[in-house]
């Protein structure tokens, strides 16, 4: 089962205070400084879709990519309530084997999704698909678990609590480092109350991640003749370093002529 499948149906409650539309913006904005002629974005691990919406909102073509059937559900009903059905689509696959048929201008994948490719192995497909389905003169832009600043400032046990008007939500985050791995378990509880019959549901995952550095992230984008162009705190875009849990990178595809002198 999908890392997300046990509770994708409680996704949106769970990132409710989460600033969509900032970071939508905040993505634009690297788009029109590196890509300003960019009209198509290709999301790999689109979620439910939030993201997505609020860029073709903007007037670019959206294919959005998931592998889970209840994250794309909610994206589709998030869909079908908007006029953007010519504009945006979403499609199941696994990013790091995907392959449509079309290529992009710009490459997308947000919240995370890159650190939950945890061996070598993975992140070298993942952004293989990206360098893939990528335009020349393309841009990929990804944000990660950020290595420096997760030894700095170790993660600890958190719990979170949403409510609506049908259920109220507990999320216990605990954490177990894997430090030789570069890794984070991040065991989760949840616990969900249905107002109206009192019931409580618990559901138990984990989520393992990985922190990146800057030195390997380079690494595997050259491999693909992909270069880095601008690193930065997501959503301040200040330099990066020990303070800075999540960084956003954007990479660039030139494509040289081999016969030119």
């Amino acid at each position: 089962m999908g890392v997300f499948n046990l509770y994708a149906r409680y996704y949106n409650l769970l990132y409710k205070e989460k600033d969509y539309a900032g970071e939508a913006e905040y993505v634009h904005k690297l788009i029109q400084k590196y890509q300003p002629g960019a009209k198509s974005i290709l999301d790999l691990g689109c979620g439910t879709g939030r993201h997505d919406i609020l860029l073709a909102e903007k007037g670019y073509s959206v294919t959005g990519v998931d592998r889970s059937e209840e994250m794309l559900a909610v994206a589709n009903s998030n869909l079908s309530v908007s006029a953007l059905t010519s504009t945006l689509i979403f499609t199941r696959g696994d990013i790091r084997t995907i392959r449509l048929s079309t290529t992009f201008d710009v490459i997308i994948s947000l919240f995370h999704v890159m650190s939950y490719q945890t061996t070598n192995d993975d992140l070298a497909a993942a952004f293989s698909t990206a360098r893939t389905h990528l335009k020349s003169g393309g841009i990929f832009i990804f944000d990660c678990w950020y290595g420096p600043a997760v030894l700095a400032d170790r993660p600890t046990v958190r719990v979170k609590r949403l409510e609506d008007d049908e259920i109220s939500v507990t999320r216990i985050a605990e954490p177990v480092m894997h430090p030789n791995e570069n890794l984070v378990d991040v065991n989760y509880t949840v616990l969900i109350r249905d107002k109206a019959i009192q019931q409580v549901d618990e559901l138990k995952e984990t989520h393992r991640m990985r922190y990146l550095f800057r030195p390997e992230v380079e690494n595997f984008l050259t491999r693909d003749g992909l270069s880095i162009v601008e690193e930065g705190e997501w959503m301040t875009g200040k330099e990066p370093g020990l303070d800075t849990w999540g960084v956003c990178f954007t990479a660039a595809f030139i494509e040289y002529n081999s016969t030119a002198k």
